[in-house]
């Protein structure tokens, strides 16, 4: 009855906060069983990005969207911020919530993973990627696992939730959301189906989490009196 519980850590960055919400619902699946949570968000600090991903709605989306196709070209890192939990701990499993920025990692995530900190944290660990995005998630899948296996991670599992509708379509899903910050049926006089993330996707979430929980070596056994508590960093 005195053993330690398992701990995981939720490592993410979230702008429209459609990651949270997938890493939410897993955190509610980790909780039930017994684990300790922890969620650390990532910041994008760099003067050079923060004027675009620091206010909400986006004024000008199509603009600033494209103005982030460079930095992901040429694979770039940028100044963050890392919360503690983040940068050091002896976590049972590392979940890392990364969304899509142009077919690829986003920067701030790259940027952390290619930290000491992320070394200190992922070294002997399991952990997992989970990719949000519009459309494209292999290339991120694939970046994340091999960035966080270079720092010492042991790849456990993957899953990516992407947006609806087709190439063009999606897209003027998420202009018009990040440029309103409301959901719309039309869009430049163009039907557009809904964006972000759904419900269903948030059973798939849970289910997704329930099948690492299973995984890890160490499995917890429910504490004395019934329901256990975690506490999230974030």
């Amino acid at each position: 009855m005195n053993a330690r519980r398992p701990e995981v850590l939720f490592v993410y960055f979230t702008y429209t906060k459609q990651t949270l919400k997938v890493l939410e619902a897993m955190t509610e699946v980790f909780r039930d069983r017994g684990f300790e949570v922890t969620h650390a968000a990532i910041d994008l600090t760099d003067s050079r990005y923060t004027a675009r991903f620091h206010e909400f709605p986006m004024p000008r989306p199509f603009i600033e969207l494209v103005g982030m196709i460079p930095a992901e070209i040429l694979r770039k890192t940028g100044e963050i911020s890392i919360p503690d939990e983040a940068r050091h701990g002896d976590y049972d499993l590392v979940c890392i919530g990364s969304p899509t920025w142009w077919l690829s990692t986003s920067v701030p995530i790259r940027s952390y993973l290619e930290s000491d900190a992320a070394g200190e944290v992922l070294s002997d660990t399991p952990f997992a990627t989970v990719v949000v995005c519009r459309r494209y998630f292999g290339h991120n899948l694939r970046t994340v696992k091999k960035l966080a296996g270079q720092r010492g991670g042991k790849y456990l599992d993957g899953i990516h939730f992407a947006y609806q509708g087709g190439q063009i379509k999606s897209l003027l899903s998420l202009l018009s959301y990040l440029g309103s910050g409301e959901y719309r049926k039309r869009y430049l006089g163009v039907p557009i189906p809904p964006t972000n993330i759904q419900e269903d996707q948030l059973g798939t979430a849970r289910a997704f989490a329930n099948g690492l929980a299973d995984q890890l070596p160490a499995k917890p056994s429910a504490p004395a009196g019934g329901q256990s508590s975690g506490t999230a960093g974030a």
